[in-house]
């Protein structure tokens, strides 16, 4: 080996453990906050005044415990409510965004450019914007204080729509759509049999940020939910830090948020095989 290949070699080698380096600094800025998330939950609220600590506490239990018993927090039905509405959420977004993409991607008619450029102008409109007018719609459907506002919506999503259509743009041939139409398969089969096999990693990734979207959001769900049994998990969150100073107690806190993350993560861990399968599908594809 000549001394370019042996310098070569060591620059690559350098490289790689640069890289190697930043990539767990990531890894450790990343995870960093939920270590301290679920030492904090094992901690008291004496112990948390304290100050920060690498080791876990002896009150896990006890904050479990009282996070579950408080009459105030209603924990289980929150966990319930915000299951429901983010996984419904999550669920339809996709079908429906990607049934819209689908229309557009397969069919050629007349004000197609238009309608698409018209969903794009929806999606740069902000939430708050139109959640007034949203408000009093609901008011006068007397939908107030119900789980429906929260999901029918979504059943509208102009930025998901537009992920699903790039993404069928470069990844969903139209000669099997062709190819299905011959063979007779009407186009609610095709879309449901070939259609969605096919962009089931961009689906994936767009379930991850709905479901998360939808479990984070506070904004909307305090506007419309009023009984406390019906309240998803931010609000309660958010109702017991704003809780008496003489009552607060961070170690509940700490554990309702904990409780709060672990859906969360069990959901992008069951879908993450698809992200990475669909990664590479693609890159074979290359």
């Amino acid at each position: 080996m000549d001394k370019k290949d042996k310098k070569a070699k060591l620059i690559l080698t350098s490289e790689r453990t640069i890289s190697y380096v930043v990539l767990l600094l990531l890894t450790f800025l990343c995870l960093l906050p939920f270590y301290i998330l679920l030492i904090n939950a094992t901690r008291s609220h004496p112990d948390i005044q304290k100050g920060f600590s690498f080791l876990p506490g002896k009150s896990f239990f006890t904050n479990l415990k009282n996070v579950l018993s408080n009459e105030n927090l209603p924990v289980i039905h929150g966990i319930a409510n915000s299951l429901l509405i983010s996984g419904c959420n999550a669920i339809l977004t996709t079908y429906f965004s990607s049934l819209t993409a689908y229309a557009i991607h397969a069919y050629e008619f007349k004000f197609k450019r238009a309608l698409f450029l018209f969903i794009l102008m929806i999606m740069m409109v902000p939430v708050q914007v139109s959640t007034l007018g949203f408000i009093d719609l609901m008011q006068k459907l007397k939908l107030m204080d119900s789980f429906i506002p929260l999901i029918a919506p979504s059943i509208a999503a102009p930025v998901v729509f537009f992920f699903m259509k790039q993404y069928m743009e470069s990844n969903l041939a139209i000669e099997i759509i062709e190819a299905a139409r011959i063979d007779g398969s009407g186009e609610f089969r095709t879309f449901n049999n070939i259609v969605l096999p096919i962009i089931k990693p961009a689906i994936a990734v767009q379930a991850i940020f709905a479901f998360v979207n939808t479990w984070n959001n506070y904004f909307v769900p305090s506007l419309i939910i009023k009984t406390n049994t019906k309240k998803t998990l931010p609000i309660l969150i958010a109702q017991l830090r704003s809780a008496d100073f003489l009552k607060f107690d961070m170690g509940q806190l700490y554990m309702l948020i904990a409780i709060a993350i672990f859906p969360v993560i069990i959901v992008y861990i069951c879908l993450s095989k698809f992200i990475v399968r669909g990664v590479a599908a693609g890159s074979i594809k290359g």
